[in-house]
């Protein structure tokens, strides 16, 4: 007669979770209930932004000329037809915040890469050769970090000339000191370890050692680092398009938008209202994921 015990090893592979690493990511994760909730809620500002052409009830650039400062639907003379009323010049609201999470969303991912490369890059030459090298980009580094970021992305963009694209150059200039000195402050700590060592005696080059050996370690600190500064960079453009040298209008971003209607704060509240509060709450929602992330990735701050 067959047995019909289980194999216990059958039954340990069974119950092993195929995504070990993974699991125990969302495990830390999820016990920071506001770093879910900021998930969720970036989710949801990235499905509006992805779906806006379907989702939007009207173009963002799209004039009604009967319907200047039409207040949003729950104020007196508001209709359905624009549910969180138009802009001084008959534009929806709802539409152009939809629109501008693009823009926004687009602006944090592409100075985070940028920044996070140069970072990385410079990071990794200054903590495995030191010296000279280590020398001159950290003195390089210190002098863009004694200048407060916001004047100096000024600064650069008033130079370049005001356009979106040289927003985000300069904010990823002034973000790049941030990941490199975190890459060289890792690198110099995983330098001096036996897995380090022992490549190195196996005859791996410097670009091995550096890019394959080294740099995965590292990895977890710079993920933290490139949320945080995800919400460093949409408030930075915001402030820029604020200013007038970041997007252009008509370009439905939320710094311009908020430039564009800041004479209207007493007659018609609700055109800056509305894009001060997207900025506030995409950057809250990253800054919370952020704080996921570290509780997640930094074995030192894993909760029991």
């Amino acid at each position: 007669m067959a047995s019909t015990e289980l194999d216990p090893i059958a039954a340990t592979s069974v119950k092993t979770p195929r995504y070990p690493r993974l699991a125990e990511f969302w495990f830390y994760f999820s016990k920071n209930r506001g770093a879910v909730i900021g998930l969720v809620v970036f989710l949801m500002m990235v499905a509006s932004a992805v779906l806006a052409p379907v989702l939007a009830p009207h173009a963002p650039d799209m004039q009604y000329r009967d319907a200047f400062l039409a207040p949003p639907v729950w104020h007196e003379g508001g209709s359905w037809r624009f549910i969180l009323g138009t802009d001084p010049v008959g534009r929806d609201m709802l539409s152009r915040l939809m629109y501008g999470a693009q823009f926004s969303l687009l602006i944090g991912a592409v100075v985070v890469s940028i920044s996070l490369v140069a970072g990385i890059a410079l990071g990794l030459l200054a903590g495995f050769f030191r010296g000279w090298v280590d020398v001159a980009t950290s003195r390089v580094m210190d002098i863009i970090l004694a200048f407060p970021s916001l004047l100096l992305a000024l600064v650069l963009v008033t130079i370049l000339g005001p356009s979106l694209f040289n927003a985000m150059l300069a904010i990823a200039l002034v973000l790049v000191p941030h990941f490199a000195r975190l890459v060289r402050a890792a690198v110099m700590v995983e330098k001096s370890r036996d897995y380090v060592t022992a490549s190195r005696v196996a005859g791996a080059g410097k670009l091995r050692l550096m890019f394959l050996t080294i740099l995965p370690n590292c990895l977890a600190p710079l993920i933290v680092q490139g949320t945080l500064s995800f919400s460093n960079a949409i408030l930075e453009a915001a402030a820029l398009g604020f200013l007038g040298l970041g997007a252009q209008p008509p370009t439905p971003e939320w710094g311009t938008m908020l430039a564009s209607a800041r004479e209207f704060i007493l007659r018609a509240p609700w055109v800056v209202t509305f894009p001060g509060l997207a900025i506030l709450i995409t950057v809250l929602a990253i800054n919370l994921m952020g704080d996921g992330l570290r509780d997640a990735l930094d074995p030192k701050l894993k909760r029991s």
